[in-house]
């Protein structure tokens, strides 16, 4: 999607939407929605003030718009993640993800936690977005739980919702142990012991354990 922008000689020149949408990502991500300043988010976008306002309208809204844009970027990932035959593999598909991802984004950890984990009164809403945001990404994984084999009351009775809840919420720890400089390897470690506790609810397989030192016996 192209964008005018007005050169220092007053003519439009074009830039693309969804490459300034991209570098207002990484922007948000590394410093949080308060963080990010208006000459921060131009310069890395490669646009001025006036362009911002003009195509974005305000700087909540830009964020808004690149939220947008993360979600579905993501969700295309996501999609190919979830898409298991039992509730053991969609859980066990996404947490080894989520511990891969975390740690090789654009700086660690997640942009939906990073992004405004707490923000001034003026700011409280975008706390409020990030969660609903969070809270669609349950419901996703709670949806692909419902496909499974394993959902039918004459397997197992299982309660879908509380299981996406379990595997987000585990998520969202290991985004934050990741933004805290946790390596991989001691994240796969994390999720073979959350998959543990799957076992005898679900009577899936035994987890396998992740060496957390590679190379070693």
């Amino acid at each position: 999607m192209k964008a005018d922008q007005r050169s220092a000689g007053g003519r439009p020149r074009a830039f693309d939407e969804d490459q300034a949408l991209d570098a207002a990502i990484d922007v948000f991500w590394r410093l949080g929605y308060e963080g990010a300043s208006l000459a921060e988010l131009t310069q890395a976008m490669s646009i001025n003030k006036p362009s911002l306002y003009a195509v974005f309208g305000s700087k909540e809204k830009l964020f808004v718009r690149a939220l947008e844009r993360y979600g579905l970027l993501y969700r295309e990932h996501l999609d190919a993640v979830l898409a298991k035959s039992t509730a053991y593999e969609v859980i066990e598909s996404y947490l080894r993800s989520v511990a891969e991802s975390a740690t090789q984004g654009i700086v660690p950890g997640c942009l939906s936690i990073q992004g405004g984990l707490s923000c001034a009164p003026n700011n409280a809403h975008i706390p409020q977005l990030l969660a609903e945001y969070r809270q669609g990404l349950e419901d996703t994984v709670a949806k692909a739980l419902a496909k499974t084999e394993d959902a039918s009351p004459c397997v197992h009775d299982i309660d879908t919702a509380a299981l996406a809840g379990y595997a987000a919420t585990i998520g969202q720890g290991l985004a934050v142990h990741a933004a805290a400089g946790v390596e991989q390897s001691r994240l796969d470690v994390i999720v073979d012991v959350a998959l543990a506790g799957l076992t005898s609810l679900l009577g899936a397989q035994p987890v396998t354990r992740v060496n957390p030192n590679p190379g070693t016996n």
